[in-house]
């Protein structure tokens, strides 16, 4: 097959305009260097890819723009979980983005140290953080390394790329953010008088596990192993489940407490269901009014005025806006779940030290042997038996 090159992002510039020539015909994407445009071309060359069935083995004289549209398309399709694009993916377009105004034009081959230096500046002069900028040029290595695996990259770029050291605390103009603290007992307990109460059993649940919030959001009848006193939740998905580790979250006797009532329901559908919470609330509201009820104007008979519907599940998001939300009507200071988990995790490490903090909330990344990894299974579940 003849080589071949992808169509390139250019600007229309009477109108400011982007524009792709695809088969001979230009197709305009929008404002130029937008991110909706940016985002209509990638789509473009995914799909000119496919009709065409040009390999990447084709391509030459490839540019960094089109490097990104391609590696787009592969993570568009790698970072999904259950259906959805996982956070990732947002996190690596967000990278690039700062990569195409000052280098997309540039040929991978001639993309070295300086350029990807070049490309650290701009981050800084967006105002990201140290670390976060440390994560993101991270991700534009990753792409250069996805390039030279899939030979449109080659390996000396990458080998090059990975000599620029990441940005040192003290040492640079990036900020640095304060580390996440735990959130105090005494806060959570005010707080927990202003939530629904859906959400304060959500609350509770967290702080006696130690769980993620994203572990609380998705907990489902079907995943809890009720067979023992104290209950072993393995998460459908998990943080860490791309690194082949397995985890569990025990829920000792307080917490099954708390969980009991939220079991009632389809083995698969999740514990706790943002339609049955907001049900809940309008049927309370309903039964404390004083005012005499008019003709037609029964519990759910009055069309909604939103548009938005509630879900039949939190997301992580939702479930922190509904903690936020509390806190802000009530001037209290505002905190989010993920707090939780450094609170248990200080708890549980004056008390039973470093190990038993690392074993209960899935922290350690070190491969262990199977014999350690029962020993840990009954530390955790030992633990939650006590605390939780």
């Amino acid at each position: 097959m003849p080589a071949r090159r992808i169509p390139s992002y250019r600007r229309q510039k009477s109108r400011n305009l982007a524009v792709v020539r695809i088969d001979g015909r230009d197709v305009y994407l929008g404002p130029y260097d937008s991110p909706e445009s940016h985002a209509k071309y990638d789509r473009l060359i995914a799909d000119w890819l496919r009709r065409q069935q040009v390999t990447l083995n084709d391509v030459v004289n490839l540019t960094a723009a089109e490097l990104m549209a391609a590696y787009l398309t592969h993570a568009r399709e790698y970072y999904v979980k259950n259906g959805e694009l996982t956070r990732e993916f947002g996190c690596i377009t967000e990278a690039l983005r700062e990569v195409r105004p000052l280098h997309g034009e540039t040929l991978v081959a001639d993309f070295g140290p300086k350029a990807l230096k070049a490309v650290r500046e701009r981050m800084i002069e967006v105002g990201w953080s140290r670390r976060y900028i440390n994560k993101q040029v991270g991700r534009v290595l990753r792409m250069f390394k996805w390039g030279v695996a899939e030979e449109l990259v080659p390996p000396a770029v990458h080998l090059a790329l990975a000599t620029v050291p990441g940005l040192r605390k003290g040492r640079t103009a990036a900020p640095d953010l304060a580390p996440v603290q735990p959130v105090a007992d005494e806060l959570i307990e005010k707080t927990l008088k202003h939530l629904p109460p859906m959400i304060a059993d959500m609350v509770r649940l967290q702080r006696l596990s130690g769980a993620r919030p994203g572990e609380i959001v998705g907990l489902r009848p079907i995943d809890i192993d009720q067979s023992t006193a104290v209950w072993a939740y393995r998460p459908d998905s998990h943080k860490t489940e791309h690194h082949e580790r397995s985890r569990v979250v025990f829920f000792g006797p307080k917490s099954q407490q708390v969980l009991k009532p939220y079991l009632d329901r389809p083995l698969s559908a999740c514990c706790f269901s943002p339609a049955e919470s907001e049900a809940q609330r309008r049927l309370e509201r309903h039964l404390a009014r004083v005012t005499p009820i008019k003709q037609g104007n029964k519990p759910g008979s009055r069309p909604r005025s939103s548009k938005r519907v509630p879900k039949d599940a939190y997301t992580t998001d939702s479930y922190r806006r509904a903690i936020h939300r509390a806190c802000e009507k009530h001037g209290l200071l505002k905190w989010s779940p993920n707090r939780i988990r450094h609170t248990a995790a200080t708890e549980i490490r004056k008390r039973y030290g470093l190990e038993a903090a690392q074993t209960v909330l899935g922290h350690s990344t070190a491969d262990v042997t199977q014999i350690y990894a029962e020993r840990d299974m009954a530390l955790a579940s030992s633990i939650a038996a006590e605390l939780g």
